[in-house]
């Protein structure tokens, strides 16, 4: 399956059903990420109130940015310890980054232009969300691609010949 999806079809499908699904891991590629609320029943939630549950509840959540998030993202990052304190969650930064992409289980993947903000992945009404697009897919020789190119982009293996590495604050490589 490789499906299409549009606009205000991203929050629900992505946010509300995907990043939910994961059981084993969750991996977030975003070249900007703010903080982010989700709509839980009648009310809002920061999304990292979401990463958290799924930390407590044994998923791995790699999340790979571009940028150093604002200030109300680190707040409420800070009201979540487990993201600071459990070896189950990892926050990269690689100032390359422009990928967005969100991979639970290595079973299934959305991949498209949304940073993860409520402007782009739709959590904002509808006259003030960004116009964008991308692909659900559960494609094993998609999935085989992205999942091993995460994965080495994660654990610093395009950092050494990296162009840029004299401006990286923290080259993934630890070098």
């Amino acid at each position: 399956m490789r499906e299409l999806i549009l606009n205000d079809e991203i929050h629900p499908r992505v946010i509300g059903e995907l990043v939910p699904s994961a059981r084993k891991f969750l991996w977030i590629v975003t070249a900007d990420i703010k903080d982010m609320h989700v709509v839980r029943g009648k009310r809002a939630v920061p999304f990292l109130k979401v990463l958290a549950e799924l930390v407590e509840e044994g998923v791995a959540v790699r999340l790979i940015h571009a940028k150093e998030p604002g200030p109300r993202f680190r707040a409420d990052f800070d009201r979540y310890p487990v993201l600071v304190e459990s070896d189950l969650f990892e926050r990269v930064l690689c100032p390359r980054v422009h990928t967005k992409a969100v991979i639970a289980d290595g079973k299934r993947a959305f991949v498209g232009s949304p940073n993860l903000t409520g402007a782009g992945m739709g959590a904002k009404h509808a006259d003030k969300r960004n116009f964008e697009a991308g692909y659900l897919t559960d494609e094993t020789e998609d999935l085989k691609k992205l999942v091993g190119w995460v994965d080495e982009l994660f654990l610093g293996e395009f950092c050494r010949k990296c162009r840029l590495r004299a401006r990286c604050p923290d080259p993934l490589d630890g070098e």
